[in-house]
């Protein structure tokens, strides 16, 4: 482009020198200008579709990185959460197992009170049964304690 601005400038001034001056050397020069600035324009549209492309081409593999980083973050957190659902379910097996447990110890202990006010009252019974026979015995011997 500067030599032809270089090239004008001569042009010009020999246009203003020389009266025989041939007009249509400075159309082939202005010609030559149009061409260089349709030159410039495709040149610089390429480069913009080029770097439009690369951007296009960056932001894609942006977008891949995210998705692939959004993945493995949901795969974590899945992963998290089926061992967090796994000790759940432990922890709550282990609170219905001991709950059993205690209520197996309290049915036992149920049944041992029941048991022993069992005997309690044959005891009771038996030691009133014998009380009453020997008062029995005392009141049918005719005998009285001498209490």
């Amino acid at each position: 482009m500067e030599a032809l601005i270089s090239q004008f400038t001569f042009l010009s001034d020999r246009a203003l020198q020389d009266k025989n001056f041939d007009p249509s050397t400075i159309e082939d020069l202005m010609k030559l200008f149009e061409i260089e600035a349709y030159n410039s324009w495709a040149a610089l549209e390429l480069q913009h579709q080029n770097e439009t492309r690369d951007a296009e081409i960056a932001m894609q593999q942006a977008e891949d990185h995210l998705d692939s980083v959004m993945e493995d973050a949901m795969d974590e957190f899945r992963k998290f959460e089926e061992e967090f659902d796994r000790m759940a379910e432990a922890e709550l097996q282990d609170l219905v197992d001991k709950s059993e447990k205690a209520r197996k110890m309290g049915s036992l202990m149920e049944k041992a009170a029941a048991v022993a006010s069992k005997r309690y009252m044959e005891a009771a019974m038996n030691s009133a049964t014998a009380s009453m026979r020997s008062a029995w015995k005392a009141i049918s011997s005719n005998k009285v304690h001498p209490s």
